[in-house]
């Protein structure tokens, strides 16, 4: 399966490609074709499937944990005092998907500047947006951030829509990365270093009931 949004960044430069190619320049053509075959490779949004049980909560993305830490003052106040951070290079899939079966309560979204994923300050600078949802099981913050390559952060759901794990919730184009926020009494069950899969991996798993 391919993502919606991807469908014009592999069509066209595919189109171009065979129709340079037949007007007589071949290596240009190639180069057309190939891109246009990265962004297939790219899009992808392969069929996932949550198992876990239901006091955990799955990766919301694809790709690397580069941190594991205490959460920013913003979020210890809203009662989210830990943090998981995924980053996802441009080979990684890129969709994606809820963390917990909940509600989304909270959205807000921030043009923002273009630093590298990996560096701390682009979970404050660059273009993100920040998810706030909660289940029966407890509560969790999503900011997805745009990296250095590209911004366009596209986010599926409005406040008062329901989600259950593994569905899709938006993508980001390129490298990126995605913000974990967890509640004080989830236990984290990944370490720095570990590789995850969106709707499929185990990152916490929560002890209390759902935030009022």
């Amino acid at each position: 399966m391919i993502a919606p949004e991807g469908w014009p960044f592999a069509v066209i430069p595919l189109l171009a490609g065979t129709l340079v190619w037949i007007v007589g320049w071949p290596l240009i053509g190639i180069i057309l074709m190939a891109l246009g075959v990265f962004a297939l490779f790219f899009f992808r949004n392969p069929r996932r499937n949550c198992s876990l049980s239901p006091d955990t909560a799955c990766a919301p993305a694809d790709g690397t944990v580069i941190k594991v830490c205490p959460a920013p003052p913003k979020m210890v106040r809203r009662g989210l005092p830990k943090q998981i951070s995924i980053f996802r290079s441009v080979f990684n899939v890129h969709v994606n998907r809820a963390a917990i079966d909940g509600e989304l309560t909270e959205y807000s979204y921030n043009k923002g500047r273009k630093f590298s994923a990996f560096k701390d300050k682009a979970s404050l600078e660059n273009e993100q947006n920040l998810s706030v949802w909660d289940g029966p099981k407890g509560r969790i913050a999503l900011k997805q951030i745009a990296g250095l390559v590209a911004r366009r952060i596209v986010f599926d759901h409005s406040p008062g829509d329901s989600v259950l794990r593994g569905d899709r919730i938006g993508l980001i184009r390129y490298g990126s990365r995605v913000d974990v926020f967890l509640p004080d009494d989830a236990t984290v069950l990944v370490g720095e270093g570990d590789h995850v899969r969106a709707g499929e991996s185990a990152i916490a798993e929560f002890a209390g009931n759902a935030s009022s």
